[in-house]
């Protein structure tokens, strides 16, 4: 069944001036305007498209992918402040709406980004809120220990950074184990370290088995902070070089920043070495 607000692969049923309409099942066919309509399209083939209600909440597919889907947590840019509430740029030509009543505290100007929730409201209109425990942490914490899970970094706290789990629960990455520094809206894989009695998610970067970050590396990491993410040495760097920077052999610093990349923590590149986009 065709999903509202969300990315879907549906068939094309039959062709009109204006476009083709694809099965959307109980919602009927789902028009697919023309000018999205791929070079070479006939009936029967499957697009992936993503669904939206119009203003006459008649079902309309556009094959643009959004930043966000339903359910889905993200930080937006603040892109226009109406009367009626805010409107948010989320990858597809009509802006995505946050209505006053979902923002939390002082409105936020152009501009600003919005760490938000995208959901449907009573018309089937998809919206976004920034009231994101109305959403989250509705049901039981029902995760393994060492699960795989999809992370997004909604704040830093005095324990370390709250975070968004599969986007449904709330969960916490403590500030002694991530050795470098995690933006707001970031997206990234994480692992359940536990789910405590009261319900509360302890969460890690670290995949099961693999060595976690040492001082030597937590050393670069910081380092790489505190010059905009970039370190001109290397593998291929001079040893006086490596050991006026950080007192250690070559070989050391090989080891060390070779676990860093394993874990994609860095890049190593012809000139130097990169923190992670994100990090």
């Amino acid at each position: 069944m065709a999903q509202i607000g969300r990315m879907n692969k549906l068939e094309v049923v039959r062709e009109v001036g204006f476009g083709v309409y694809l099965d959307g099942d109980d919602l009927g066919g789902i028009l697919l305007p023309k000018r999205y309509v791929p070079e070479g399209c006939k009936l029967g083939d499957r697009l992936d498209v993503f669904v939206y209600m119009d203003s006459d909440e008649f079902p309309i597919a556009i094959t643009d992918a959004p930043l966000v889907q339903l359910g889905q947590v993200a930080s937006l840019k603040v892109v226009s402040v109406e009367k009626v509430g805010v409107f948010l740029d989320w990858g597809l030509p009509k802006d995505l709406f946050l209505p006053y009543s979902e923002i939390r505290s002082q409105h936020p100007e152009v501009g600003q980004h919005v760490m938000v929730y995208v959901y449907l409201d009573n018309t089937n209109r998809i919206c976004a809120s920034a009231r994101l425990d109305r959403f989250l942490d509705k049901t039981p914490a029902d995760y393994k220990r060492n699960q795989q899970v999809e992370l997004v970094i909604a704040a830093q706290t005095d324990l370390g950074y709250k975070a968004v789990v599969n986007g449904t629960h709330w969960g916490v990455l403590y500030h002694d184990e991530v050795f470098r520094k995690l933006r707001r809206g970031y997206k990234t894989r994480g692992f359940i370290k536990q789910v405590r009695p009261d319900g509360k998610i302890d969460l890690s970067l670290d995949k099961p088995g693999y060595a976690k970050v040492d001082r030597l590396q937590q050393k670069i990491l910081q380092h790489l902070d505190e010059h905009n993410g970039y370190s001109p040495l290397n593998d291929k760097s001079q040893p006086e070089q490596i050991y006026s920077t950080y007192g250690i052999s070559k070989k050391a610093y090989k080891m060390a920043i070779g676990g860093l990349y394993r874990q994609r923590l860095i890049t190593i590149d012809e000139d130097g070495i990169r923190l992670v986009e994100g990090n």
